[in-house]
């Protein structure tokens, strides 16, 4: 039996920031897809099987939230992180509403990073820390 390799798709877009992202979290083992816009998010995800999605609020055609959404009406489990650099209480509000695993304010302290644990048998689990916690 082959162990599927957990994937990330990184939605931003800077392409800088998914760049600096991807050079984070591929050496971790994950299989990374990138996505300069929330359509093309979704055309990723409706073609590819990915396992957690980094959302960017503000990007053109599609908003991370609006994103966020779209997808939860035909992956309604797919565990979303919401960032934004202006992260206020409205925003925290929707986003909490169309049910993300979490909303974060986007800063580049990758030791503060949301840690993203995938178990072999149990699927992807998110999970805060400061050490990524190894295969």
């Amino acid at each position: 039996m082959q162990i599927e390799m957990p994937s990330l798709l990184i939605t931003d877009d800077d392409p800088g920031f998914r760049e600096t992202l991807r050079v984070v979290f591929e050496p971790k083992g994950l299989r990374i897809y990138l996505a300069g816009d929330g359509e093309e998010a979704l055309e990723i995800v409706h073609r590819e099987q990915v396992h957690v999605v980094l959302l960017d609020m503000h990007m053109p055609k599609l908003t991370g939230l609006e994103t966020l959404r779209q997808l939860k009406q035909f992956r309604a489990l797919l565990p979303c992180i919401l960032l934004s650099a202006q992260l206020d209480d409205s925003i925290v509000e929707q986003a909490r509403l169309a049910m993300p695993i979490r909303s974060s304010r986007k800063r580049l302290q990758f030791g503060r990073l949301p840690a993203l644990y995938f178990r072999r048998c149990n699927g992807p689990t998110l999970g805060m820390d400061d050490e990524w916690p190894g295969p």
